[in-house]
C-alpha cells in the first residue's frame, strides 16, 4: 500500500532511549536520544543521491587537492544541498507500488527525513575520506606519473585506491569496539554534521531565529566574504608584513612568509588557508586548538629554527628552509628519474654517482613527525587508558 506523501510525522512513533544517555554533556546537548522507527530509510531517494555525491565529492576533493592550500569539500555542502533534492523528489516520484517477483517497492514512501538525509551524507563522507579530502592512495599514483614518469594502466591504480580504502575500513571494522562504541569516544566533528541535521529537520518555537534560519544567514555571509579574498584581493590570502617591509631580504622572506616560511607576522583573511589542513577551529574542543598551538610553536618556531640556523643539521642551509622537493649536494633540484631503472628501481651505480638525496629541513621535520604520531597515539592509549 502506497504511503501519502502528505503524511504528518506521528509524534506518538518516537521512542525515547533513556537508557542511553551519553556521560558526555556536549554530546547530551547535541544529540536526541529519541527515534522514530517507522521512517522509511533504504528509499530510491537514498540511493539515488548518496551515490551520486560520494561520486562527486571524490571528483570535487581529488581535483582540489592539486591546490597550494587544499580546498576539502566535505559532507556539509552535500548536506544543504541534497535537502531541496530530496523534498523536491518527495514531491514529483510517483507513489505507486512496483512489484519485482515477490518483491514490492515505491519510489517514493513518503515525505523526505532526516534518515535518508543521513544516509546520503554519510555516502558523501566516503567520498571526501571522511573530511581529508581525496583517497590517500592517489598520491601514490600522482607520484608515479608527475614524478617518475611511468605509466600505469586505470586498472592496477584503480585497484591500488580502493585496496587501501577498504583497507581502512576494515580496520575500522576491527577497532569497533574500542573507537566506537564506547561512550566516551567522541568525535566534536560529528556533532557539527548532528546539530545540522536538528536544524534542518526539526521546527521550533515562534518568536525566535530558528537554527536553520541562522545557518542560512551565516552560509548566505562566508558566501559573500570569500569572494574578497578569493577573488577580488588573493594578497589577503597571505598577507605577510615582514615580507612587505624587507622585499629583497632572503632572510625575511624565510621568517615572514606564510607560504614558503615561517609565517611570523603574516596574517590570512581567507577561511580556506585556515582551515585548509588542520581543520576548522570552530569546530575542536578549546583544549584541542591548545594542544595544536603548542605542538605548532614546538616544531615550527623552535625545533625547525634550531635544526637550521642553529645546528646547521645536514648542511641544512644549503637548501630552502620549506620545500617539498628533493635536491643534491648542491642545492639543486634532484633529478629522480635519473637513478631509476628501466625496471622501476633504484639505480644504486647511478645514485651513488649523483650522490645523496636532501630534503628541506621544515620537511624532513614534519615528515619524521607524522611518524612519530604513530607511535604517540599508541602511548597515548597505554598511558591513559592502560587499565
Amino acid at each position: 500500500m502506497a504511503v501519502n506523501v502528505q503524511e504528518k510525522w506521528d509524534s506518538e512513533n518516537v521512542v525515547p532511549c533513556d537508557d542511553e544517555e551519553s556521560p558526555i554533556e556536549q554530546v547530551r546537548l547535541t544529540v536526541s536520544n529519541e527515534d522514530d522507527p517507522s521512517l522509511p530509510v533504504w528509499t530510491f531517494r537514498m540511493w539515488f543521491l548518496g551515490i551520486l555525491s560520494c561520486a562527486l565529492l571524490s571528483f570535487l576533493n581529488t581535483f582540489f587537492s592539486y591546490r597550494a592550500e587544499p580546498l576539502v569539500i566535505t559532507m556539509i555542502t552535500v548536506q544543504v544541498a541534497t535537502l531541496p533534492i530530496g523534498r523536491l523528489m518527495a514531491r514529483v516520484l510517483p507513489t505507486r507500488m512496483f512489484k519485482i517477483m515477490s518483491w514490492e517497492f515505491t519510489l517514493n514512501p513518503g515525505p523526505f527525513n532526516m534518515k535518508e538525509h543521513v544516509l546520503i551524507s554519510i555516502f558523501a563522507n566516503a567520498g571526501s575520506a571522511f573530511g581529508n579530502g581525496p583517497a590517500y592512495a592517489v598520491g601514490i599514483v600522482d607520484i608515479i606519473k608527475a614524478f617518475y614518469f611511468r605509466n600505469i594502466s586505470f586498472l592496477a591504480g584503480w585497484i591500488l585506491v580502493v585496496a587501501t580504502q577498504v583497507l581502512g575500513y576494515g580496520w575500522a571494522g576491527i577497532m569497533r569496539k574500542l573507537v566506537v562504541d564506547p561512550a566516551e569516544m567522541w568525535w566534536p566533528s560529528s556533532l557539527v554534521q548532528v546539530s545540522l541535521f536538528r536544524a534542518l529537520h526539526e521546527k521550533e518555537g515562534e518568536g525566535k531565529t530558528s537554527r536553520g534560519n541562522f545557518f542560512l544567514i551565516v552560509l548566505a555571509c562566508s558566501f559573500i566574504w570569500y569572494i574578497v579574498p578569493g577573488y577580488l584581493f588573493p594578497t589577503l590570502s597571505n598577507l605577510a608584513l615582514i615580507c612587505l617591509v624587507y622585499p629583497k631580504s632572503v632572510f625575511a622572506q624565510q621568517l615572514g612568509s606564510g607560504m614558503k616560511g615561517l609565517g611570523i607576522l603574516s596574517f590570512t583573511f581567507d577561511w580556506a588557508v585556515i582551515a585548509s589542513y588542520l581543520g576548522s577551529p570552530l569546530v575542536y574542543p578549546f583544549f584541542v586548538i591548545v594542544n595544536v598551538i603548542i605542538g605548532y610553536i614546538g616544531v615550527v618556531y623552535i625545533l625547525i629554527p634550531v635544526s637550521y640556523w642553529g645546528l646547521n643539521l645536514y648542511n641544512a642551509k644549503n637548501f630552502p628552509l620549506f620545500s617539498s622537493e628533493l635536491f643534491d649536494g648542491r642545492g639543486q633540484i634532484y633529478n629522480v628519474t635519473s637513478i631509476v631503472n628501466d625496471k622501476f628501481e633504484i639505480d644504486k651505480v647511478s645514485y651513488a654517482q649523483h650522490g645523496r638525496i636532501h630534503l628541506s629541513t621544515f620537511f624532513a621535520v614534519t615528515y619524521g613527525l607524522n611518524f612519530a604520531a604513530v607511535t604517540a597515539t599508541v602511548s597515548q592509549v597505554v598511558l591513559f587508558n592502560g587499565k
